[in-house]
């Protein structure tokens, strides 16, 4: 086993550079021995120098070739064991023992009977191939047997250790109908072609500060809660006035301590890139999973009426003595504890904000690092004030004294989380297609929640921990003129655009709100009624028969960008004309919960090593996406040839500029002409 592993781990590190190696190829065969026996065969092609391991290796070996065929419903029995050729025995000098393996070719036949009528049978073959120098890492390739057909293929190709990249080509075809060696960029270009590779790297960086801006936004919300705001003169004073220490050493350890704040939230977010790590995927599918989603929406209720004042959240009092009890440590241990005994203490404040961050970034493309980025500015927010305090300590003189409005900030945040609790269960109901939490309901709960802020900052609603009101004062009454106005801007929502016969997007809602053609008075299922398809192979076919380029559109039910693009660019005229005439949309729901038909329920690849089992159809459009583009964000935009096989221009992601947007499809358009005078 040691020289397997040493062997396994050297081929490994000296195949990272290596180049992509394509060494096997398997297809399926059906043989028919009677009306309900058949034979099925599995063919292996080996490349020149490669070869293929035996079923039966001895202990400590090589990985065996393993076929395990799918009868989880019945419908047939296994007649004995897979049948192998003979193949070549020898003393193999890399695991000092005797291993069977097979060159060029190998064939492997199991028979089955059936007992119902069955159509397909659905395999899975675990194989590891090696050469002379080095072996790929084991891999995983579904077979499908048509039993009517008497013949079906699944090919595997390009194989790289480095970077894990795997294309089932067989697969492929049958998913999709093309293959990845099928599409390649034309060989034509147009003089103004959006580059999007810089452009995108822009897009991260800007997303990434617009993300510590809330993130930050966030710790001054927090700031001005009952749980926080007192402590910052209480702890200021503790380091500045602190007897037998000068004003110096006291100002470096409010420093010290505000660093030390930072620096818990960003320890918060490290296990999410540990998740990202293990799976690109993962935080995608976290915030598009129906139970997660509405779990949360429970949680913000709950968090909501804890700032109402009906019940406070608290961590367990064993966590705050134990950091309680490492600040006696004294020096940077003992400040390294304050900080988080603070971080414990406050968390009835701050652990809604934080869940609203936490969820918030987990919908977004950027995923751990956005996530990063929010805890960073929620950390700088919350930790700067004790730093800047501590070194201007007269500033403390005009902060405001602790009162009523502390506990009104407070009553004010629960409104809002009580409106995004809803945002969570509209991306459930969306991608679960309930068809429960459509457009119209949303509007008119959020405008009951906003015009119950705006009669509760007028003193008409009052909660637990509020102090009478003799009068109302004048940020009160400015802060309820501005929420009913926002009440008002959401009653617009219900105005129908007679151009696109859906109602009105609100541009403030985008991402937040269902889509407009998810309704109950004006349904819609393309953004902006345009005609779509929401099937790559349909798509194609129609293509073909009009002779259109195609618009491919990778979205998500609950993605907020893809949103703000459907409502807000595409209806723009010059664009809407350009999606609308001359191409043919096919759009791509990453996110879509509903269960793909059986036969198309099979194992893949990652992109990243590894296998997985596409169940919905949001699995098979993230294969594909990632399979074919190497990309796993939305919005993300191809436009092909009608084909599907040609890649026009440079593919674009989240572009909210009209101009650039309209240079982006006006480019594949002129390339698709020129190629069809070709």
């Amino acid at each position: 086993m040691k020289n397997l592993c040493i062997f396994l781990f050297l081929t490994f590190s000296l195949g990272i550079f290596s180049q992509i190696e394509d060494p096997l190829q398997w297809s399926t065969t059906v043989e028919k021995i009677s009306d309900t026996e058949f034979m099925l065969v599995s063919e292996a092609t080996i490349a020149a120098g490669w070869h293929l391991y035996s079923q039966n290796v001895p202990e400590d070996g090589p990985i065996p070739t393993t076929f395990i065929y799918d009868n989880s419903k019945g419908g047939f029995s296994i007649e004995g064991k897979t049948i192998e050729e003979k193949g070549v025995t020898i003393e193999d000098p890399v695991f000092e023992m005797k291993i069977k393996f097979f060159e060029n070719s190998a064939i492997f036949k199991q028979r089955i009977k059936t007992i119902s009528d069955k159509n397909t049978i659905q395999g899975i073959v675990e194989f590891m191939v090696c050469d002379d120098t080095k072996c790929l890492p084991p891999t995983e390739i579904a077979l499908v047997f048509n039993l009517e057909k008497g013949k079906s293929t699944r090919l595997v190709s390009k194989t790289s250790v480095a970077s894990g990249i795997v294309d089932n080509s067989g697969t492929n075809k049958l998913l999709y109908g093309i293959k990845t060696n099928d599409v390649r960029f034309s060989s034509l270009k147009c003089q103004d072609e959006v580059k999007s590779n810089a452009t995108e790297i822009q897009k991260g960086q800007k997303s990434l500060w617009s993300i510590f801006g809330l993130g930050f936004l966030g710790g001054l919300l927090a700031l001005l809660t009952p749980c926080v705001f007192p402590m910052i003169p209480l702890t200021v004073s503790f380091f500045t006035k602190k007897k037998g220490q000068n004003s110096g050493s006291g100002i470096s350890k409010a420093l010290l301590y505000g660093f030390f704040i930072f620096a818990v939230y960003i320890i918060l977010s490290v296990p999410f890139h540990l998740l990202d790590s293990v799976n690109p995927d993962i935080l995608n599918e976290i915030s598009t999973n129906i139970w997660l989603n509405s779990i949360f929406f429970l949680v913000f209720v709950f968090f909501a009426f804890s700032f109402f004042g009906y019940y406070e959240l608290t961590l367990p009092s064993s966590w705050t003595n134990r950091t309680t009890q490492g600040e006696s440590s004294g020096g940077i241990v003992g400040i390294f504890f304050m900080a988080l005994t603070l971080a414990i203490v406050s968390f009835s404040c701050t652990g809604p904000i934080l869940g609203s961050l936490l969820a918030g970034s987990l919908t977004r493309d950027g995923g751990a690092w956005q996530l990063t980025a929010g805890m960073s500015g929620f950390g700088v927010s919350l930790g700067l004030p004790f730093a800047l305090f501590a070194m201007f300590p007269n500033m403390l003189n005009v902060l405001p004294k602790s009162g009523g409005w502390l506990n009104t900030t407070k009553v004010i945040l629960g409104f809002l989380e009580l409106a995004l609790a809803f945002k969570f269960l509209s991306n459930a109901d969306l991608v679960a297609h309930w068809n429960l939490l459509k457009i119209e309901p949303f509007l008119l709960l959020w405008i009951l929640i906003f015009a119950a802020l705006a009669l509760y900052l007028f003193g008409k609603i009052k909660f637990p921990h509020d102090a009478p009101i003799k009068k109302v004062s004048f940020s009160r009454i400015a802060g309820g003129l501005l929420v009913a106005s926002f009440v008002i801007y959401l009653a617009s929502g219900f105005r129908v655009n007679k151009e696109t016969k859906t109602l009105t997007p609100l541009t403030l809602l985008s991402g937040l709100a269902p889509p407009v053609g998810y309704s109950f008075l004006y349904p819609n299922e393309c953004p902006n009624n345009l005609d779509c398809f929401k099937d790559l192979k349909k798509g194609i076919e129609y293509a073909k028969k009009v002779n259109k380029p195609i618009l491919l559109d990778f979205t998500g039910y609950a993605c907020v960008n893809c949103r703000k693009m459907e409502e807000h660019v595409w209806p723009l005229k010059r664009i809407d004309t350009y999606i609308r005439n001359e191409y043919v949309l096919i759009s791509l729901y990453v996110d879509d919960k509903k269960a793909l038909p059986k036969e198309e329920q099979i194992l893949v690849n990652r992109t990243n090593g590894g296998t997985r089992k596409l169940q919905n159809y949001g699995h098979k459009w993230a294969n594909f996406q990632t399979q074919f583009f190497q990309t796993n964000s939305q919005p993300y935009y191809v436009l092909l040839n009608s084909d599907g096989t040609v890649i026009l221009n440079q593919a674009v992601g989240y572009t909210p500029d009209e101009k650039e947007y309209a240079q982006f499809l006006a480019c594949g358009l002129e390339v698709f002409k020129a190629s069809n005078q070709k």
